[in-house]
């Protein structure tokens, strides 16, 4: 792709991602290779849990700003848990994981039906909201009100600088929200392949963004462009 070409791209994922659509990113070829569809989290509602877990089938997560989850007082998972198994967490294509707590909205029952994984998402997007506006009274007693561990919602701590610190698809996907002036709260779920059992190819998944009106960017894209 040419420069203007990688810039109508990331502006029409901006635009798209400000209308509450998901779009889909692919991080990078010498990073996990992976391409991830993304929600704003206050826009997920059961239909896009379903699409998510049918048409994509990895892991529902919502990744969160590092502002907002130090309001909400989320350690990352490696450090909070005392076993060895997390020792020596060596990964091969990052220095460490974004992986927080798991956590339910206390309104859910099992937590993992489309309707209660769409409650529990919505009002992660709402709360990021509040915090992020800066709006009085919220803090980390005001979560433990509301969600709940363990849970069937994986959380993801962003980087405090984003793309200037890590660029994972947590980063990728917070720094798309806020050029799109959305809540730093998003879905990301990693599209898999159900002929290979890995991920999605690059090509397969702009194809079903084709086929879906929805707008495919590439990382690499993304970081040229919102990564000053």
């Amino acid at each position: 792709m040419t420069q203007s070409t990688d810039q109508a791209t990331v502006e029409a994922a901006i635009d798209a991602f400000a209308d509450g659509q998901p779009v889909l990113i692919h991080d990078f070829a010498d990073r996990e290779g992976e391409t991830d569809i993304v929600y704003p989290a206050t826009a997920v509602d059961s239909e896009a849990v379903a699409r998510l877990r049918n048409d994509a089938g990895g892991l529902i997560c919502v990744a969160l700003s590092d502002a907002v989850s130090d309001v909400f007082g989320l350690p990352f998972l490696q450090e909070a848990v005392d076993h060895p198994a997390t020792g020596d967490h060596t990964l091969a294509y990052d220095e460490r994981s974004s992986f927080s707590l798991t956590v339910n909205h206390r309104e859910t029952f099992t937590g993992i039906t489309d309707v209660d994984r769409a409650l529990t998402i919505s009002e992660l997007g709402n709360a990021a909201a509040t915090v992020d506006a800066a709006e009085t009274g919220y803090d980390e007693s005001d979560f433990v009100a509301a969600f709940r561990s363990p849970g069937h919602v994986h959380l993801l701590r962003a980087a405090p600088n984003l793309l200037a610190d890590r660029v994972g698809h947590t980063e990728l996907g917070i720094a798309l929200a806020d050029a799109a002036g959305c809540p730093p709260a998003v879905v990301v779920c990693e599209m898999l392949d159900d002929e290979t059992g890995g991920a999605r190819s690059p090509t397969d998944a702009e194809s079903y963004a084709d086929r879906h009106g929805l707008v495919y960017v590439e990382g690499e894209a993304l970081l040229a462009a919102l990564g000053g």
